[in-house]
């Protein structure tokens, strides 16, 4: 055999072999992209429960306190929003704008359990205790579930901005998918609560850092074939309920989220 067949031959391994690989990175992409796709779904399930119980606790700390009515109203329109972004994203992963407002919400609510620390009647309420015990353990869920979509999306991205792989990636229009995650500070940090200040708070923002800043500036929106939550909830009239909440268990999060605690 000349030398000619033998460069031949090692040119046609070469080229089967990079063959192989690229559809290996292909389906590998491909694997990764449905995984982002199932473990959103997970979030997704617990963002529509939250959007369910928010009408009754809206309705039940209203009952009670005037007072928190800016509050009330700030969480009732960002609830609305994220049900509307949640339906214009039909499932797909969560876009910046949705990850934004959610983000928001969870700001608010957690405001507002902190705040209503000054009622005791509506400390002693059944009703309250319940949808607080199923608020918080909504707001763990939602926690886990987030943890575990940001690491798969963390692998993706990380594979698409890796060579020799973002060569397929760029190749075949493989986008990065946008994490879910709290970024602000006012909602990592423990609160602080001066019992003897609860007053109303006129046109200052909404407790909980954002209740009032739904129509801020906001991001693009991810690619469509990546997970975009859909909700489409009903409000649902007061339910009865018995027991009342406990304290949930922070756990661990890689991006820095603790989920609220709300019998602080």
């Amino acid at each position: 055999m000349g030398p000619i067949e033998i460069i031949l031959i090692v040119l046609l391994v070469a080229v089967v072999g990079a063959v192989a690989w690229a559809f290996s990175a292909y389906n590998g992409f491909i694997r990764q992209r449905n995984l982002i796709q199932e473990s959103w779904r997970q979030v997704d399930v617990e963002l529509n429960r939250r959007y369910e119980l928010i009408p009754n606790l809206v309705e039940t700390v209203r009952a009670f306190s005037a007072h928190e009515r800016n509050t009330l109203e700030g969480i009732v329109r960002l609830r609305s929003q994220a049900q509307q972004l949640s339906s214009a994203e039909h499932g797909d992963a969560p876009s910046p704008e949705r990850a934004q407002v959610e983000e928001q919400l969870t700001g608010a609510v957690r405001g507002l359990m902190v705040s209503v620390e000054a009622y005791p009647e509506l400390k002693s309420n059944q009703n309250f205790l319940e949808l607080q015990r199923q608020l918080a353990e909504t707001e763990d869920r939602i926690a886990a579930g987030r943890r575990y979509y940001n690491a798969n999306v963390r692998n993706y991205n990380t594979r698409i901005e890796s060579v020799p792989s973002n060569m397929i990636a760029s190749q075949f229009k493989f986008e990065k998918a946008t994490y879910f995650e709290v970024n602000d500070a006012e909602v990592r940090r423990s609160p602080d609560v001066n019992f003897g200040e609860i007053s109303y708070r006129g046109d200052a923002p909404a407790a909980g850092g954002g209740a009032g800043a739904a129509s801020g500036q906001l991001g693009q929106s991810a690619p469509s074939e990546l997970p975009n939550p859909q909700a489409q909830s009903q409000e649902r009239g007061p339910v009865q309920f018995d027991q009342p909440t406990q304290q949930p268990q922070p756990a661990e999060n890689p991006e820095g989220y603790e989920p609220p605690n709300y019998n602080r």
